[in-house]
């Protein structure tokens, strides 16, 4: 019986270590899964922007921008607050034309600036960057690099017909957007840095990715990337090369059949 006693708080200091051991495995599972539910939401959220922005004709990104570019990353919701001293954070995912001129498997990023001045307020805002040439690729390739320094930026030009290319700002290498209550506009990005977003791209894809091998295209895209990649074949005239173009959901064009852009 004396012995009994005795061993019976090491079966209860067993049992709470098996216990605890359980519950805290139950709450990684919980964790993992709600950082891929993040990420998941993040790529739909991504393709959302892009579709609702390009559904626009006269609002729109210009379709040879769209046409020409080298590489499109969009980062939904990004948050800018200002008091006395403005910033902003957002985070997103870039894709490039890799071999062949297929786009790349999404890369995550995250986009952080700041602006001096007196102002008060705060919003949240959709941003949309365009790379435009070679150049800008290869600054977005290096996985860090700031906008205006390292690479040129300029607000881009809106409406799917503009004359982009007479256009001086078609000298940058990334042409920036914004959208912010229901507003789409060319937007000033130069300062803002732009990194990999490594801890994102961990658990996209289950382990840690170089910047340059997801957008090179080495990377097989995972299925939760599909509407995104989607948006951005469908605007960049990929999928009308190949017959596979379709009407953005929600847009006037869903209802009929789709008509090539001038």
């Amino acid at each position: 019986m004396t012995r009994i006693s005795r061993d019976l708080p090491r079966c209860l200091l067993v049992l709470i270590a098996g216990l605890l051991l359980c519950v805290g495995m139950a709450w990684s599972a919980d964790e993992n899964d709600k950082d891929r539910s993040d990420i998941d939401k993040r790529l739909d959220a991504s393709a959302k922007v892009l579709n609702e922005i390009m559904a626009t004709p006269d609002k729109a990104i210009p379709d040879k921008v769209m046409r020409d570019a080298k590489c499109v990353a969009v980062i939904p919701s990004m948050f800018k607050v200002a008091v006395v001293v403005g910033g902003s954070h957002g985070k997103g995912v870039a894709t490039c034309r890799a071999e062949g001129g297929v786009w790349s498997a999404p890369a995550p990023i995250t986009i952080a600036g700041g602006s001096w001045g007196l102002q008060l307020g705060g919003q949240a805002v959709d941003l949309v960057m365009v790379v435009t040439n070679d150049d800008g690729m290869q600054h977005l390739l290096s996985s860090h690099f700031k906008l205006g320094a390292d690479a040129s930026a300029a607000a881009g030009p809106v409406g799917r017909d503009a004359a982009a290319d007479t256009d001086v700002k078609m000298r940058a290498e990334v042409l920036t957007y914004s959208r912010a209550r229901g507003i789409f506009a060319g937007i000033d990005l130069n300062g803002s840095v732009v990194t990999q977003d490594k801890d994102e791209t961990r658990i996209l894809y289950g382990r840690f990715v170089p910047f340059s091998d997801i957008l090179s295209g080495k990377v097989r895209a995972k299925e939760a990337s599909e509407p995104f990649l989607s948006a951005v074949r469908r605007y960049s005239g990929q999928a009308r090369e190949h017959g596979e173009l379709k009407p953005a959901p929600g847009s006037p064009a869903a209802a009929s059949p789709a008509t090539p852009s001038r």
